[in-house]
């Protein structure tokens, strides 16, 4: 490029939101100035492609060390998550411009200057829709992927599988994955449109809207009358406590996340008052963080672009246009109008 200065809009964290969902008081846009020839060596600038919308965002924004434990962003700091960015400028002889590549800390912004040494290039010929890496091949897959692949093994074909949030890209990806080891699965939905496309296009035997239903104990009696021996759990609260009168002798819970606390503070979430049937049912529940199984990346990624590639598995991303519309996008997540994965194309 022959400018030395580009200008950039980038979102930063310009107050905490220990509750509720954040809004335009707490983050702001603002244009800067980056100078291409002043970055660091082993760095290179990004022109940003396409960014990830994720709910664990929600987590860092709370200025609260709780819950799921995350690093907060810093006051003034820019919002940052997984995204797939071009290289426009570099100081590492590995990285060169126009490169492709996948980066865990692109900047909810149109350029960012990154360390090098956490990419990921993209095979240009893998035939693989961009937006994929940030879905199927993205933090939501691995998520899917290690709650169903990993926490629940082993699993045996005709299992009696539910998954809440069954809608979200976490639960799409969770229900196929369940399907392809031979399980019945079951999901919650919060519409009925929901309901039907589960069904339709993701192959879930059968789902509910949970907002329809005024006794979930009642609705899991219906859907599982031989009880539950798989449960994906993206919700928490009272669905996760029906879920565990349901339950079958050494069933498996893998907690991927609790949305439903997310805009909450915890002395305002609703418990859990029946943990002694773990006990009596001898369950594994065990609470995940996708981070913890980066070094299982390489075999996630070859056996999901297979199922990709193969047709067994498919995606439902939704492409929100200009990187002004990521706070919009934020809240969306934590309404029942979302569906699948959200990402922002920025270029």
């Amino acid at each position: 490029m022959s400018a030395t200065v580009i200008e950039s809009r980038e979102w930063y964290m310009a107050a905490y939101a220990p509750e509720g969902i954040p809004t335009s008081d707490h983050l702001k846009i603002r244009c800067v100035s980056l100078a291409l020839d002043a970055i660091p060596e082993q760095h290179v600038v990004l022109e940003t492609l396409f960014v990830s919308v994720e709910p664990y965002l929600r987590g860092r924004m709370t200025g609260l060390e709780e819950g799921l434990y995350f690093a907060q962003f810093n006051l003034t700091e820019v919002v940052s998550a997984f995204g797939v960015g071009r290289v426009i400028m570099s100081k590492d002889s590995d990285y060169g411009e126009g490169d492709i590549v996948i980066c865990p800390s692109t900047s909810f912004a149109e350029y960012c200057v990154v360390s090098s040494q956490i990419l990921r290039k993209v095979e240009p010929n893998a035939g693989i829709p961009l937006p994929e890496y940030l879905g199927l091949l993205g933090i939501p897959g691995l998520a899917a992927w290690v709650g169903i692949e990993v926490i629940a093994e082993p699993i045996k074909a005709g299992s009696n599988v539910f998954i809440s949030a069954a809608a979200s890209a976490v639960g799409i990806y969770a229900g196929q994955l369940a399907k392809l080891k031979g399980c019945r699965v079951v999901g919650s939905t919060g519409t009925d449109d929901k309901v039907k496309l589960i069904k339709e296009e993701f192959g879930y035997d059968d789902a509910f809207n949970y907002h329809k239903e005024k006794d979930f104990d009642a609705a899991l009696t219906r859907y599982f009358p031989n009880g539950i021996d798989i449960y994906l759990d993206n919700v928490g609260g009272k669905m996760l406590e029906a879920v565990l009168n349901h339950v079958n002798k050494h069933a498996k819970v893998s907690l991927c996340g609790m949305i439903s606390g997310y805009n909450k503070l915890w002395t305002e979430r609703e418990g859990v008052r029946n943990l002694l049937n773990l006990i009596g049912k001898q369950v594994k529940m065990q609470g995940y963080m996708v981070d913890s199984y980066f070094d299982r990346f390489g075999v996630f990624a070859k056996e999901m672009e297979s199922h990709l590639k193969e047709g067994k598995i498919v995606s439902k991303i939704k492409i929100v246009h200009g990187i002004e519309n990521f706070l919009e996008s934020l809240g969306s997540l934590f309404t029942s109008s979302n569906i699948g994965k959200v990402v922002i194309q920025v270029k």
